[in-house]
């Protein structure tokens, strides 16, 4: 039976550079790209970093039933819709699978999946490290929007707060202030619990 890891961790974690290193070390690791309604960001590309799609697509796959969960964030340009569907990408192929979500997509994933299969990988940062690394990234999108940055790293304090990381039932957490021993850590994670 294939695991699926589940990559989660406040904005500016380090989530995308460790899941794209940790899957060209990991040839039998298989990546699950989530779906999302926001505009893409410069560097993007649709299908890697997620499905981008549009509000009609979305309601589309609800009324077929894959949508397994779904996230919507009140931004300063509108709703915005984050999603994971049943669309074909788990297989039972001997292969493994990673996920990026957050606390609250884990638990209906892991639901869904069943807690035998799903494995939470929560990654932690020093709030100033995370902003810093927030801010030098807006800097490179051709509008900068500071203000949805700081939503988003206020609205993490309380989506990530110790309390709902408890109910979650994570018992080990990954620090990236090293993103090689971070990544060295949670291969050894993925190991021991290899089925």
């Amino acid at each position: 039976m294939s695991n699926i890891f589940y990559l989660m961790g406040k904005s500016s974690s380090g989530k995308d550079t460790l899941y794209r290193k940790l899957m060209e070390q990991n040839r039998l690791l298989k990546g699950i790209v989530s779906y999302t309604t926001r505009p893409q960001r410069a560097g993007e590309t649709d299908g890697k970093e997620y499905f981008f799609v549009t509000e009609d697509e979305m309601k589309a796959m609800e009324q077929k039933g894959i949508v397994i969960e779904k996230r919507v964030y009140h931004t300063i340009y509108g709703d915005w819709s984050y999603f994971t569907a049943d669309d074909g990408q788990i297989q039972e192929n001997g292969c493994d699978y990673l996920l990026i979500g957050t606390l609250e997509s884990y638990m209906k994933v892991k639901k869904y999946y069943g807690e035998k299969r799903v494995f939470p990988v929560y990654i932690e940062v020093e709030d100033g490290i995370r902003l810093k690394r927030a801010i030098e990234r807006e800097m490179q999108q051709k509008k900068p929007n500071y203000e949805e940055l700081c939503r988003r790293f206020l609205a993490d304090s309380q989506d990530f707060c110790e309390e709902n990381i408890q109910k979650c039932g994570i018992e080990q957490r990954f620090s990236n202030y090293n993103a090689d021993q971070c990544i060295k850590e949670i291969n050894n994670y993925m190991k021991k619990n290899k089925k």
